[in-house]
């Protein structure tokens, strides 16, 4: 699994805390940036991650900025992107389960380290369950091409 990674300014604290956590399990990933503390445009560092992701050169992505509200708005522009705004265990893991996720956002304002890492690990380690959940993706997917 290749993961792409990026923040804004907002983010940037646990951007590095979610690197470190992809290191411990031995994940490769690319980090996007931004590489100082200065005030950026969080669309400006969502778009390359959703780009990636949706052109398959990284499996899934990861984005956080202040709320994780606009890193997901954004990325959820490019076609092909599923990003869930997640705040919680729970909802990780049925954006995996029924929406098949490929990019994942959170707010560092809203959650602390312990729980972010938490999120990231069952978001990365659960698996699309398919079935009935494959015709509502495939929806959305249409709404892409219209």
């Amino acid at each position: 699994m290749k993961i792409a990674i990026s923040s804004d300014h907002g983010g940037n604290n646990l951007r590095k805390e979610i690197m470190a956590l992809l290191e411990e399990l031995g994940i490769n990933y690319d980090d996007f940036g931004p590489q100082s503390s200065d005030s950026v445009d969080y669309p400006d560092y969502a778009l390359p991650v959703a780009e990636g992701v949706a052109s398959g050169k990284y499996d899934r992505g990861i984005l956080i900025c202040g709320t994780g509200i606009g890193m997901s708005i954004a990325a959820n522009k490019v076609k092909g992107i599923r990003c869930a705004l997640v705040h919680d265990v729970f909802s990780a893991k049925a954006t995996r389960c029924h929406n098949n996720s490929n990019m994942l956002a959170m707010g560092e304002r809203v959650i602390g380290p312990g729980l972010a890492r938490e999120i990231v690990q069952t978001w990365l380690s659960t698996d699309f369950e398919g079935g009935r959940h494959v015709r509502r993706v495939e929806k959305i997917a249409e709404i892409e091409n219209d």
